[in-house]
């Protein structure tokens, strides 16, 4: 019980606004009715178990060893299956740069695609790497012109394309002369928002698409992708904000067909040769209803591959919903 000194040197202290006590001295009148401290209760010492502790140890490393080793054996085992794949289907179907071979190997199709888009990349480092890519676009464009297909877009991330249109017509036309002769389909290149290398000479317009003997090389970069749809996005916000077109004119439709004027169309097919698929920012608005294919492990412009996609496009069923 509290004194009654001590409660009354409190109150007299209390009445003062503090001044007659100090700190210490109304701490000593507190302490004796204060409640003890408690003491933390201690842990038990855990005894070490040093043989317990290295079986462990042990048992992880075997466990992560074997997984690892398990999964090296299955990457090797595929890549050696798909090497052997590649180098048979390689040789049985070899085209000898002939047309005729070309159109064999796809005479059982129940369909192709009117527009075929590919994925390639352009080695840096040196003036090689150019070279290679003009090569395998032009190879691509003559297999394409074999079998019939009247479009082929390009995507190359960084448009180093697009700065040689000129440079890759002559290597397309070049490459149709080895596997046509005189007789080669008309060929142009072009890019969105420049001028079109139609048979060598410089056109503006672009030449009816699908025709018998023609074919049409797009080449497309990064610049290309999500950049034209934030610049459709901003024009059609400012012709919004204007009245020069209602909110509710804006649809699917409407921009479905400023791309396809302003790039192009959605292709039917697109087809990677790298051994995953990697986008590396292709336009993401054209890939709404395409097939996408590649070949596992691949690495390199292959025929076969591209005999491979035109047989899995083939059987691929198309459900577009209501």
């Amino acid at each position: 019980m509290v004194l009654t000194r001590e409660t009354l040197a409190y109150r007299r202290d209390a009445s003062k606004n503090g001044t007659l006590l100090t700190p210490a001295q109304r701490e000593a009148l507190v302490t004796p009715y204060l409640p003890a401290p408690k003491t933390p209760l201690s842990a038990p010492a855990r005894k070490p178990r040093p043989v317990r502790t290295f079986l462990q140890t042990q048992l992880h490393i075997l466990v992560f060893n074997l997984i690892h080793t398990l999964f090296s054996l299955y990457i090797r085992l595929r890549h050696a299956y798909h090497a052997v794949l590649s180098r048979v289907l390689a040789i049985l179907y070899y085209h000898h740069r002939t047309p005729e071979l070309i159109r064999k190997d796809v005479r059982g199709l129940l369909r192709l695609p009117e527009h075929l888009s590919v994925i390639l990349e352009l080695q840096l480092g040196d003036g090689a790497g150019l070279e290679a890519l003009l090569d395998e676009v032009a190879e691509v464009a003559a297999w394409c012109a074999c079998v019939g297909i009247p479009v082929l877009s390009v995507y190359e991330r960084t448009g180093a394309l697009k700065t040689y249109i000129p440079a890759t017509h002559r290597a397309v036309a070049t490459k149709l002369h080895e596997y046509f002769g005189k007789g080669r389909p008309s060929l142009q290149v072009r890019a969105p928002h420049m001028p079109s290398f139609l048979n060598g000479d410089v056109s503006e317009q672009a030449a009816p698409l699908g025709t018998s003997g023609h074919i049409s090389v797009l080449l497309l970069s990064s610049d290309d992708g999500r950049s034209t749809i934030v610049d459709l996005t901003k024009t059609l916000a400012e012709m919004a904000q204007h009245q020069k077109l209602l909110p509710s004119d804006i649809s699917s439709d409407l921009i479905n067909a400023e791309i396809s004027e302003s790039v192009m169309s959605d292709p039917d097919l697109l087809l990677l040769f790298g051994p995953y698929v990697n986008l590396q920012g292709y336009p993401p608005w054209q890939l709404r209803l395409t097939e996408i294919f590649h070949v596992q492990d691949n690495a390199g412009v292959e025929y076969q591959v591209f005999l491979r996609a035109l047989h899995n496009y083939a059987k691929a069923q198309m459900r577009f919903g209501r």
